[in-house]
């Protein structure tokens, strides 16, 4: 990322304002922010140990939540430590690299993000409507290969990101209004055209997460007409259950990140900091809430980190 050639125009960094209009609570904001990225690095670590302990934890079930918990641990890496900076010590600088850098680095996790909830969704399918053949049909290769492909989707979409905005005039404008060096924040902040990048995000948001929403959708569709069939109380609730924690996490994951590509898009009549705080939220939720939803509705990796804990 160092390498990029900008123009002599542009600056050798960028100042990231944190939330704008809400400096003076910089050091109030700062405690759920570091509460939330501790607790969230601490439970997906404790997801990630376990599961790499326990024999029989290796299930592709389980290696779907490893790479769930790798790519949110990259989400609120990738742009907490740096907000803290700015929130502490007013350190608000950041290099053009760097920022180029934790753009690529925040959009790939994301896309690899909503890559694993597809691939979730689609686990959960043939968990219910063809069990017989899960075995056969998910072995942890295959997600392993998934999960590759899903990878090497994420940094081909994304790397034309930072490259578009390396090519940008940014003049005597160098003040980003934002914790973290999203992609359209920093395009907004050019003297030149930013219609590529414009269009580029948006094809992003469609082809990428659209067609990641659909197949989650689709998964869900025949999950339901399966279970409808089933003429067991009980069977619905057990096969209902198992679908649950995924649900849970696809809405407190695709909920800000919508929130925030629409803002940052339509939303001119929207203050500011809503937008900043709505964005932040999409790298300090779901990491918080993800190991925590599925540690209480998975028993069997309940259990383990029971006993895992207990031992500690």
């Amino acid at each position: 990322m160092a390498s990029f050639n900008l123009t002599h125009s542009n600056p050798s960094t960028f100042i990231l304002m944190g939330i704008p209009g809400l400096e003076a609570a910089h050091i109030l904001i700062s405690i759920p922010f570091s509460v939330f990225y501790i607790i969230g690095l601490l439970g997906n670590s404790m997801v990630l140990f376990v599961v790499g302990k326990e024999q029989t934890l290796h299930k592709p079930m389980y290696l779907l939540l490893c790479m769930l918990a790798l790519t949110d641990i990259s989400t609120s890496t990738s742009v907490v430590p740096k907000a803290l900076s700015i929130f502490w010590f007013n350190l608000k600088g950041i290099t053009v690299s760097a920022c180029l850098t934790q753009m690529f680095f925040l959009h790939t996790a994301s896309v690899m993000h909503s890559a694993i909830l597809a691939t979730m969704a689609f686990d959960r399918y043939v968990a219910i409507c063809n069990p017989l053949s899960y075995a056969t049909i998910l072995t942890n290769a295959r997600i392993a290969k998934l999960g590759l492909v899903g990878l090497m989707r994420a940094v081909l979409f994304i790397l034309p990101m930072p490259l578009l905005v390396s090519i940008q005039p940014f003049c005597a404008n160098h003040i980003v209004p934002h914790t973290h060096c999203d992609h359209m924040a920093v395009a907004k902040m050019s003297c030149g055209d930013i219609t590529v990048n414009r269009i580029y995000g948006l094809v992003i948001a469609f082809v990428v997460i659209g067609s990641d929403l659909m197949l989650i959708t689709l998964s869900y569709g025949l999950i339901i007409r399966a279970v409808l069939r089933i003429s067991s109380k009980k069977a619905h609730q057990k096969a209902l259950n198992t679908c649950t924690a995924h649900i849970c996490v696809i809405l407190t994951s695709y909920t800000p990140s919508l929130f925030s590509f629409v803002t940052h898009r339509f939303g001119q009549h929207i203050a500011p900091h809503i937008h900043i705080i709505f964005a932040n939220l999409y790298f300090l939720v779901p990491p918080l809430l993800n190991p925590i939803i599925y540690g209480v509705k998975t028993k069997e990796l309940r259990d383990k980190v029971g006993k895992y804990t207990c031992k500690m």
